[in-house]
């Protein structure tokens, strides 16, 4: 299969897939593709529902109605290793449950394609520390999470995700607690997986990152509305201003439109 093929292959889709939100009557029906290659920004106020979506892609909630599926077979019928070798979730908050230090957290990516009991190697450790060089975080592999700052924990769930080697991405505020040199370094690494053929599907509380990086865009309004489509057709004033219930002005940077509240 060639590289062109390999963007455009289908990995994660949902049929008429309504995510279970406490207390919403209706749901909107999502039928969403997330291609290779592409970069989905979920976008939408606090009590959408971004969260819920993840976590039900992810396979820890099930949906209201509707189903899933990875590269064409419904989730429901794959084993949970099978899945997570194929799919992975960074959460937006974690609590750590045992002490264990960051290179002993970025292993437990590799959970999924080892055998039980069966140890990690040297090619597992080798793609641990990529991982952790390529967040910025290896110098502290071996540190104690529970010590570290909240970017530095972030960026540590993020080489766990690289290390794990998923086909598909699933991110929850990825740039959550980062400065703003590891937020560009982040999504410039997550733009360069997608060029390598993964799929990014990450919700974004930053409008304007959305708009610099993303090729594709759900918006998740609070009645439980959707909808989706290529970046240049969602990131219009009407659209978001609705979404977040706040006027806004538009100006061009560097090529991206980029969004700033108007004074009311």
């Amino acid at each position: 299969m060639n590289a062109m093929q390999s963007r455009h292959m289908q990995t994660l889709s949902t049929r008429n897939l309504v995510i279970d939100i406490p207390g919403r009557v209706d749901g909107y029906p999502l039928d969403l593709t997330i291609g290779s290659g592409q970069i989905w920004g979920v976008l939408g106020p606090n009590g959408a529902g971004k969260t819920t979506l993840l976590h039900t892609l992810a396979g820890l909630r099930s949906p209201r109605a509707g189903e899933l599926y990875l590269e064409d077979v419904p989730v429901s019928g794959l084993k949970r290793r099978v899945f997570s070798q194929q799919l992975g979730l960074v959460f937006q908050d974690r609590q750590d449950g045992f002490p264990a230090t960051v290179m002993e957290t970025a292993l437990i990516g590799r959970h999924p394609w080892l055998s039980p009991w069966q140890m990690e190697g040297a090619d597992d450790l080798a793609m641990a520390q990529r991982a952790l060089e390529a967040l910025d975080v290896l110098h502290l592999k071996n540190r104690l999470v529970t010590t570290l700052s909240g970017g530095e924990r972030q960026r540590v769930a993020i080489a766990t995700l690289m290390t794990q080697s998923p086909h598909t991405w699933l991110l929850d505020e990825p740039t959550n607690h980062l400065d703003l040199h590891h937020q560009v370094a982040v999504m410039k690494l997550l733009t360069d997986r997608a060029a390598a053929g993964n799929a990014i599907f990450m919700c974004l509380h930053d409008l304007n990152l959305a708009a610099r990086w993303c090729d594709h865009i759900l918006l998740m309004y609070p009645n439980g509305e959707a909808c989706w489509g290529p970046a240049e057709r969602m990131l219009v004033p009407n659209a978001l201003e609705r979404l977040y219930n706040q006027q806004l002005a538009t100006v061009e940077v560097d090529g991206a439109p980029f969004f700033v509240p108007k004074r009311v």
